[in-house]
């Protein structure tokens, strides 16, 4: 079930909150109720992945007793990651294996053809994090209830923030957040409908325009190269960034705060501060998981810089099982152990600069992210740098001409990037005015009409 379709908007969203504030005198039944909801919500996709996702629930929550019950805990903590980790590789990366092993001429071409389920990556990830945190003391849940919620709560389940049991469960039990809070669900509903305008406002309208130079690579010039990887660059934000607001909107109507995701990314003056912005839940996971245990910084320059490259390695391979996405995280990792010894030399750059050095990174390495092979990408990249023998201007100015909401789009789009005040800070000085209603429900009312065709949030796919 998409964020952006009647069946979520109309029907599920309004009876998944009766129902919880319903049950709300009575606690238990309030959590189940989520939990029983969010079930159903997964398995609108397909029902046939339900169970795969209710074992994993159980087994962590049994995994998770044993770490804390047993005096070989580290044994017990491996075993749960690897299990995670091996439940995760059979569905997203087996047949990206199998395929690399036949390419080298290892074994002969075989797939295995299996659907990859909605969302397995981060409930994944949550649970490895909350494994990890059982075995440091930092978590305990003796309740199986609210650790389903814990990992099922819709809002967050199929695309993020990734969340820690810590932030999460203190929220879930308390009793005062079972009873109804208009000012949040006012908030709520802001956070929401801001997020589905940047959907279909500004993120659905680009597709053209991305389609136009990604889907045909090897023949654009160098100003259809831009105008693509422009055109993407804002399409990934507002997309991924408006299905984080309505996440964070829908669980604030349940009187629970999620961890926001982005603080406006593309001002950031280098690309260590990007990271901080952007997809910040996932910044947060790679940091605590995956770069300190490696070592962090308290190693020797040459392994802090190992450290970076393999995280962002590892985080690259964890949006998708293609070369594609390994070659974005490769270069993400360069770029800030660049930033790295930049910041060494004491050096720095005028603000302007370091801004358009960034955004320019950013935008150059977003092809890689988008293309559908590498040499897809490495031909955008010579277009982008001129390398191309294709003279595309009065190509580009059909395609604007022919696109003109997508035109429209990118424009607004580049507006929206740098306004001071994001969805976050719009909904922390939220005053519940008519005139913020209005706003918010003339958005709502818009965007609601223009889902004759329901395009999915590009997260989806990872």
């Amino acid at each position: 079930m998409l964020f952006n379709s009647y069946e979520y908007l109309i029907y599920f969203l309004p009876a998944a909150v009766l129902g919880f504030f319903v049950f709300g005198e009575r606690p238990r039944w309030a959590v189940r109720w989520l939990v029983v909801a969010s079930l159903f919500f997964y398995g609108w996709w397909n029902p046939a992945h339900l169970p795969l996702i209710v074992a994993s629930i159980a087994g962590n929550f049994w995994l998770a007793h044993r770490i804390q019950r047993s005096p070989h805990r580290h044994r017990w903590v491996v075993t749960g990651v690897a299990a995670n980790l091996a439940l995760l590789g059979v569905f997203k990366y087996a047949d990206f294996i199998l395929r690399t092993l036949a390419q080298t001429g290892l074994m002969d071409p075989v797939e295995l053809g299996l659907a990859l389920p909605l969302g397995i990556s981060f409930f994944t990830f949550t649970q490895i994090a909350f494994l990890v945190d059982v075995s440091r003391d930092k978590a305990t849940e003796p309740s199986f209830d609210n650790y389903a919620l814990f990992v099922t709560f819709f809002p967050h389940l199929l695309a993020g923030p990734i969340i820690h049991h810590s932030e999460m469960m203190p929220q879930f039990q308390s009793t005062a957040n079972k009873r109804v809070d208009w000012r949040n669900v006012a908030a709520g509903l802001f956070l929401l409908s801001i997020g589905l305008a940047k959907k279909v406002f500004l993120a659905d309208p680009l597709v053209p325009l991305v389609s136009a130079g990604f889907d045909h690579a090897t023949t654009i010039g160098t100003l259809q190269a831009w105008l693509s990887a422009l055109a993407y660059t804002l399409q990934i934000y507002f997309d991924f960034s408006g299905y984080t607001d309505m996440a964070l909107g829908a669980a604030l109507i349940f009187n629970i705060r999620l961890p926001i995701n982005f603080d406006s990314p593309y001002r950031s003056l280098d690309l260590r501060a990007f990271w901080h912005r952007w997809h910040m839940t996932l910044s947060r996971f790679l940091r605590e998981y995956v770069y300190v245990p490696l070592g962090g910084n308290r190693a020797a320059e040459t392994r802090v810089l190992a450290n970076l490259l393999l995280t962002f390695l590892l985080g690259g391979l964890w949006h998708g099982a293609a070369w594609t996405f390994v070659c974005w995280g490769a270069l993400h990792g360069l770029g800030l152990c660049a930033v790295r010894l930049w910041r060494r030399t004491g050096r720095t750059l005028p603000a302007p600069v370091a801004w358009a050095v960034t955004f320019l990174f950013v935008v150059l390495t977003w092809v890689f992210f988008r293309a559908h092979s590498l040499g897809d990408a490495w031909a955008i990249v010579r277009a982008m740098a001129g390398l191309s023998s294709s003279a595309d201007w009065a190509s580009v100015r059909a395609l604007v001409a022919g696109n003109a909401a997508a035109a429209s789009a990118l424009a607004a789009g580049m507006l929206v990037v740098f306004q001071r005040s994001n969805s976050n800070a719009l909904v922390r000085s939220f005053a519940g005015s008519w005139m913020t209603a209005v706003a918010a429900a003339a958005a709502l009312t818009l965007a609601v009409l223009q889902l004759s065709t329901v395009a999915p949030f590009l997260y989806f796919n990872f």
